[in-house]
């Protein structure tokens, strides 16, 4: 596991609301054991243990270390201010990125945030585990919580044991007020989506006229709808990866009635293979030997993506094998690497076989600060009816993904993996349907006022009849 779980003998916490290097007061111990610890394998236990049980556990994870014993010890919560008003206007915004800069904030999470900074390959937590700075577009994995006071928390108190340090000293020294702290946690706030994004089952391919766009940073990709899915670390098979990089991809879709175009969006702290990142790797290895894993030598690993259909539409519910299929139900796949910088096609037949075909859809790819944007276009229909996936408007279409960040030594069974979603190519709805539609309309409002104009005549007149 990436981050390990809490060596409870140190008494070391780093979701807390007191000063650094203070232990943790009651409160933040049952925060964390009540609502678990997002973007890690701590879960919540609200839900499965009753109030006095989860007080036990609390109380017996303080007698791991003699430090609560200590009653000399006064754990008392620093006084948090309330967070001011205006924090989504733009010079609030622009305060807390004048001192997202001012203090060095981009040097780990970089000049975007997503945790790509030049410091960013070096950092590790005091144990000497690798760790990544947080990706500040994903607030909903934020451990210590994803709304402004939650953030202004962390940085009032840092993060024991990591490089992310506590800035309430420039607070005392002046080099900051405390609003424009919460300025900075406004602004960093800012970075991710109003609400954490929704799963949806089925991506929708809007029907467009005229050629596709080729490019990822093309503006037609501007208004076309984005689907948020989330990966999760391959565990089925050894060598088996509990802490993918990549801990989610965007997709979005349009085809023109012949071609179909897919752009792919996800969060990738390094352009791999990065050089740069080789301290980081290698921290990674070293954790990675003590697992049950196959010892892996550091290489010039790329990065790579993997979009996945099933080779014919299903007619029912049966789709293959998720993981890269089997040697009787192969999936058809499009793969994607950044170094050599191409797309394939070709039929998986499980992990560890992939037969490329002739045939390859066109790809192009673009990565800036921390983020990878692809885009796979290929005609519906092709030659290859026996191998190739022959796309039809209307239909439902099994899709999966798959994603390696090179420079965390992932490669092969190492990787993140979805699950089965679908694709589908929407059609426009034919001018009759609203013909149909929109005729019964008047017919329904004439006879609707006609019904009380001959009620009225039958009942006398008017009010009067009805008196």
């Amino acid at each position: 596991m990436l981050p390990r779980p809490r060596d409870f003998t140190g008494a070391i916490y780093k979701i807390r609301t007191t000063a650094s290097g203070q232990l943790p007061t009651d409160a933040d111990l049952m925060r964390a054991i009540d609502e678990g610890l997002s973007g890690t394998a701590m879960p919540a236990w609200k839900a499965r243990l009753s109030e006095s049980e989860r007080r036990n556990v609390m109380a017996y994870l303080k007698t791991f270390s003699t430090f609560f014993a200590d009653t000399s010890q006064h754990v008392q919560a620093l006084a948090f201010s309330s967070e001011p008003g205006g924090g989504s206007g733009a010079e609030a915004l622009r305060i807390g990125r004048q001192f997202y800069d001012s203090i060095h904030c981009f040097k780990c999470h970089g000049q975007q945030g997503r945790g790509d900074g030049p410091s960013a390959p070096d950092l590790h937590d005091d144990p000497g585990q690798p760790i990544f700075a947080a990706d500040l577009h994903q607030n909903w994995r934020f451990r210590g919580g994803p709304t402004v006071a939650d953030i202004y928390r962390r940085l009032r108190t840092g993060l024991d044991a990591t490089p992310m340090p506590s800035f309430s000293d420039l607070i005392d020294k002046k080099f900051l007020t405390d609003e424009q702290l919460w300025r900075l946690a406004q602004y960093v706030r800012s970075l991710s989506p109003d609400r954490p994004p929704e799963v949806r089952d089925v991506i929708h391919a809007r029907q467009v006229v005229g050629a596709l766009p080729a490019s990822p940073d093309d503006s037609t990709w501007g208004p076309v709808d984005r689907y948020y899915f989330p990966l999760v670390g391959q565990v089925i098979r050894k060598p088996r990866w509990f802490a993918p990089a990549v801990t989610a991809v965007w997709v979005q879709a349009v085809h023109n009635g012949k071609e179909l175009a897919v752009r792919l969006t996800w969060d990738d702290r390094s352009q791999s293979p990065d050089t740069a990142w080789n301290k980081y790797t290698r921290r990674l290895l070293v954790t990675l030997a003590g697992d049950d894993s196959t010892p892996v030598e550091l290489a010039p690993w790329p990065d790579q993506v993997v979009l996945q259909f099933p080779r014919t539409i299903p007619e029912g519910t049966e789709r293959p094998y998720f993981l890269m299929g089997s040697e009787t139900g192969p999936v058809y796949q499009w793969r994607w690497t950044s170094a050599p910088r191409r797309a394939v096609a070709g039929l998986a037949r499980g992990v560890e076989r992939f037969d490329t075909l002739p045939a390859t859809p066109a790809a192009q790819a673009v990565w800036d600060h921390g983020q990878w944007r692809l885009v796979f276009t290929r005609a519906l229909a092709t030659a290859d009816t026996a191998n190739e996936l022959q796309f039809a408007v209307g239909r439902a279409i099994p899709v999966a993904f798959f994603a390696w960040d090179g420079s965390s030594a992932e490669r092969d069974a190492r990787m993140a993996v979805s699950t089965w979603y679908f694709l589908a190519l929407d059609q426009p709805t034919p001018p009759g349907t609203f013909i149909s539609r929109v005729i019964p309309m008047p017919l329904t409002l004439g006879l609707g006022m006609l019904l009380p104009v001959r009620a009225q005549r039958r009942g006398g007149g008017g009010r009067a009849g009805w008196a």
